[in-house]
């Protein structure tokens, strides 16, 4: 079982797109897909099929309920764990407890059989517990970031955390790759180029080769609550995440 963390420390990075449309890729090749929004806005959760919201990751934080017994199926080889307003709080009280990074970890114990891949979709706190335990608990962190300098800086301040948690509590935590959003070579706004080409000089080869174009596609979609292939089958967000998934995956 493969645990990916979606992370930046900014926010509008277009990271909860990605989860979402990666993990839809993912089940629809056949893989067994665990998404958890553990982002207490709940963006993932509110663009796909609606689930019942008693169960949730705070269910779980709080002790009420196993991961298990929350995850949601939200289409075919695709599972939810939702996340609630009540995360706010709960986030806060699995903080005070020294134990906190480890909370992930714990969770997921025996899904292996179930679940091929997990796909977090963390907060942009820069403090977050909840982003230290699903670092903790991953085998991968891939970063998408979008062509500006305050997301250059996120970026930065995500690996420096990632280089943390690789010393204290996972070294086998790898850094999947860096991503660019609402970017593509061809636009013609050249501080965006300049910005991508300083960010391939101080990440090299952590920095992926597809990038994801804006368009208006993946909103739509996610208003319907439905995947870019049943709404924007020819769209090019459909193309560029089908590149990624792709590319994540021949980084195994």
């Amino acid at each position: 079982m493969e645990v990916y963390s979606f992370a930046n420390r900014k926010g509008g990075v277009s990271k909860t797109s990605s989860v979402w449309a990666v993990g839809q890729l993912l089940a629809q090749a056949g893989h067994r897909v665990l998404l958890v929004d553990a982002d207490a806005q709940a963006s993932l959760t509110r663009c796909l099929p609606v689930v019942d919201s008693m169960k949730s990751l705070a269910a779980v934080m709080d002790s009420k309920a196993q991961l298990l017994d929350v995850m949601q199926q939200v289409g075919d080889n695709l599972w939810l764990v939702a996340a609630t307003e009540e995360l706010v709080v709960a986030e806060k009280v699995l903080g005070a407890d020294l134990a906190y990074p480890l909370f992930f970890k714990k969770a997921f114990k025996g899904l292996n059989k179930q679940i091929d891949y997990i796909l977090i979709d963390t907060p942009p706190a820069p403090s977050s517990p909840l982003t230290v335990a699903a670092l903790t608990a991953s085998t991968k962190v891939f970063v998408p970031t979008s062509p500006e300098v305050f997301s250059f800086d996120g970026v930065t301040s995500l690996l420096e955390l990632v280089t943390k948690i690789q010393d204290s509590y996972n070294p086998e935590l790898e850094v999947g790759g860096v991503f660019l959003t609402k970017y593509s070579p061809t636009y013609r706004r050249g501080l965006h180029h300049a910005f991508v080409k300083k960010m391939r000089e101080r990440f090299g080869s952590l920095v992926m080769t597809t990038t994801i174009r804006e368009n208006v596609a993946i909103p739509e979609a996610q208003v319907q609550r439905q995947s870019l292939q049943q709404t924007a089958p020819g769209s090019n967000a459909l193309t560029d995440y089908t590149a990624l998934t792709k590319e994540i995956l021949s980084r195994l």
